[in-house]
């Protein structure tokens, strides 16, 4: 009897498509294939087959099963299971699943080979040669340097037939770790949550672990300890570190390569797409065990995926906010439980959600209380700004002044730490009081002073700073207000002229390339003075750096967030932990106009136990994550008049479930983004409400009209 394969597709469909299976192809789920859809041929995988019942409408057949390794079971059942949690169509997820098969194969190269054939006059340069390409086939460049020729000689061998040119496709190599080196000397401390872990790996199954150490404890030796033993366990064994910065990834990634001997699979948005593609098929091989990336890699192949670590796991980073939208932390507990994968969730600032968990004791909770070696925590002061404010137009009040000139004078290094890119946050017309924005768009213009130019750091769009107001055409009426991390550095230069300056933001570092470069020279003392976003506020060990100074403090708490506070402390925490992580005692100031703040104080005590228990307490009072649930609908559309009406209309619609509130619809605080309206409702569900079921279940209730567009956000970061 004949079998229908129901074909899943990388487009926003709500559900696989059925087709035929021609006779003799033998598909399996998994298996990618070409599938017609419309006049188009389509990549797509296998999600399931059954016989076919009698009486069924013709259906069209599957084209072709591509040479491209299938999805692994567990792969395609955490798309699936992902797109369900999301409440979005499957191939959704699945287009992030195949991105690295879709990506280019690698171009063919053009090497040369001896073919056996004398050359007519023997030379000891040409003999050179031909020993050379006689060990292995290699370009015409790499086969002059090993021989220790000009170019001329090999072309001279080949224009005789000595040697012959083909056209080959590198192999990817991905050395297998050496598990017998051995590993960093650990403290007491690391090494009892080491060995907490190994045994979590060697049990084996579905298990979660929250490893909590202040900065500087080592929390990356310890993880790479359980990945030694997971490895070690099952010559198949592969394993997961995510990382939340691309800029993180160069240092994570040689610590993975001196502590294994070998460099992992690199995965992240700045790999070549042929590069992510030899990463994608040694990853469905095998051959490739371990791999560090982005919150995106966790949608890879993995053959037998044995250990994830989610390095950072607070960082808002792993949130996706657009597409497909999921958080990389939540997502990966989900694929340990789908693999029967020990996870590993690593920070020294844990969320709140993690914290809970770990409270109920449905994650095991291992802490790291003290930095390794002599080095100790930084001491925190406050500076109050209604003291002693900055100069006029200045934004470094006298005493981190005073600071940072001690900490030069000691050949020491210092970072101010602001995370606002660019010169100014807003240009204002002085003439008028218009506010530059983006053209249809609610969101200022952000001036950089590097390139000249207003950016709006939303949608992209970016022009050349004008003359004259735009809107009421005064010349030379354009004043920047606010800092930025380029005006920082602009005075930070004019008050120590001679030092070594540098910007480090995701405008200056443009890649982990120039990422790795910029820490290195850091790291080797290089640089007196770095400005730095929370690019440089995390994950990072610069040894002379002694003084932390964080520029704006209260800007993280403004606005209606309900994790302001704990996204505040967590950022602050980590950019004050950069300082005194060696030998050298370091100290952080924060300037800020409200010392008083709750923050502020824990932050200055050093006292997260106490910041925690209060804002726990505010959580459960309300309701809120991690002792309710949240979701966000997004609706968008260019006619306000149909939006207003659609989102009335959902409004009815929505399910009267217990333990349930819907709140809105309402104008988004970014109520106009690329010329579309947007509106918002929020839902706050109980704990035990099965969240994903209600949404999906609303969202079936309605049609969205015409150009309406409607998004869900499970868990919302953003509440713009």
């Amino acid at each position: 009897m004949s079998r229908i394969a129901s074909v899943l597709i990388p487009m926003p469909l709500p559900e696989a498509f059925d087709y035929a299976e021609p006779e003799g192809m033998a598909l399996a789920p998994g298996d990618q294939v070409a599938v017609p859809l419309g006049p188009r041929l389509m990549r797509g995988v296998v999600a399931a087959l059954r016989e076919a019942a009698g009486g069924n409408r013709p259906l069209k057949p599957v084209a072709e099963r591509l040479d491209d390794p299938p999805l692994p079971p567990g792969t395609l059942e955490f798309v699936q299971w992902a797109a369900r949690y999301s409440v979005d169509a499957p191939g959704q997820p699945l287009a992030i699943a195949l991105r690295g098969a879709r990506a280019p194969k690698p171009k063919p190269v053009r090497v040369l080979e001896a073919t056996g054939v004398a050359p007519a006059r023997a030379t000891p340069a040409r003999s050179r040669v031909l020993e050379a390409a006689a060990r292995r086939p290699m370009s015409g460049a790499d086969l002059a340097r090993a021989a220790g020729v000009s170019a001329g000689v090999v072309k001279g061998l080949l224009d005789e037939g000595a040697l012959a040119e083909r056209f080959v496709v590198e192999a990817a190599t991905f050395p297998p770790p050496d598990l017998s080196r051995a590993g960093s000397a650990l403290n007491a401390s690391q090494a009892a949550a080491a060995g907490a872990l190994k045994e979590m790996v060697r049990v084996g199954g579905f298990s979660v672990a929250l490893l909590d150490g202040v900065t500087g404890s080592g929390k990356t030796e310890v993880y790479l300890e359980a990945a030694a033993e997971a490895l070690a366990a099952d010559p198949g064994a592969q394993v997961l570190i995510l990382l939340p910065e691309i800029a993180l990834t160069q240092a994570v990634i040689a610590r993975v390569a001196n502590r294994f001997g070998a460099p992992p699979g690199e995965w992240h948005s700045d790999v070549a797409p042929p590069a992510r593609r030899r990463v994608w098929e040694a990853t469905a091989s095998g051959d490739c065990r371990i791999v560090v990336g982005a919150r995106s890699a966790l949608f890879l192949p993995f053959r037998k995926l044995r250990l994830i670590v989610v390095d950072e796991e607070h960082d808002s980073s792993f949130k996706q906010e657009d597409g497909f939208i999921y958080h990389g932390r939540d997502l990966a507990v989900a694929r340990g439980k789908i693999e029967g994968a020990a996870v590993v969730l690593a920070s020294a600032t844990p969320s709140l959600e993690s914290l809970r968990n770990a409270e109920a004791g449905r994650y095991r909770w291992l802490r790291l209380s003290a930095r390794h070696g002599t080095a100790r925590l930084p001491d925190i002061e406050l500076i109050d700004l209604r003291e002693t404010p900055p100069d006029k137009d200045r934004w470094l009040s006298p005493p981190l002044i005073a600071a940072m000139g001690e900490t030069w004078a000691r050949g020491e290094q210092t970072l101010l730490f602001l995370n606002r890119r660019g010169y100014a946050p807003l240009v204002l017309c002085k003439a008028c009081g218009e506010r530059l924005c983006a053209p249809d768009t609610d969101s200022w213009l952000v001036e950089h002073r590097y390139s000249g130019r207003l950016v709006c750091h939303l949608t992209g769009f970016s022009m050349p700073k004008p003359a004259a107001c735009p809107h009421c055409g005064a010349r030379d009426s354009l004043v920047s207000i606010g800092p930025g991390v380029e005006r920082v550095e602009e005075e930070a230069r004019e008050l120590f002229p001679e030092a070594r300056v540098v910007v480090f933001s995701s405008d200056t570092v443009f890649d982990a390339r120039e990422a790795r470069r910029l820490v290195e020279s850091m790291a080797a003392g290089e640089i007196d003075i770095l400005v730095a976003t929370q690019a440089a506020a995390k994950g990072h060990n610069f040894p002379k750096l002694t003084l932390v100074g964080v520029v704006d403090a209260d800007l993280g708490l403004r606005g209606g967030d309900l994790r302001a506070a704990e996204r505040t402390y967590q950022l602050l925490a980590q950019a004050t932990g950069r300082a005194g992580r060696k030998d050298r005692p370091g100290r952080a100031l924060l300037q800020t106009y409200a010392p008083e703040h709750p923050v502020m104080q824990a932050l200055k005590a050093q006292d997260r136990d106490a910041f925690v228990e209060a804002e726990m307490a505010e959580r459960e009072a309300a309701g809120l994550p991690p002792f309710g649930r949240l979701a966000a609908v997004i609706a968008s559309g260019p006619d306000a008049t149909q939006l207003d009406a659609f989102v009335r209309g959902m409004a009815e619609a929505a399910p009267n479930t217990p333990g349930v509130e819907v709140y809105g619809p309402a104008d988004a605080p970014l109520g106009l983004v690329r010329g579309r309206r947007r509106k918002r409702f929020l839902v706050r569900a109980d704990r035990g409400v099965d969240l994903s079921a209600y949404m999906a279940a609303w969202r079936a209730r309605v049609r969205p009209p015409g150009q309406v567009r409607v998004a869900i956000d499970i868990d919302p970061y953003s509440f713009l």
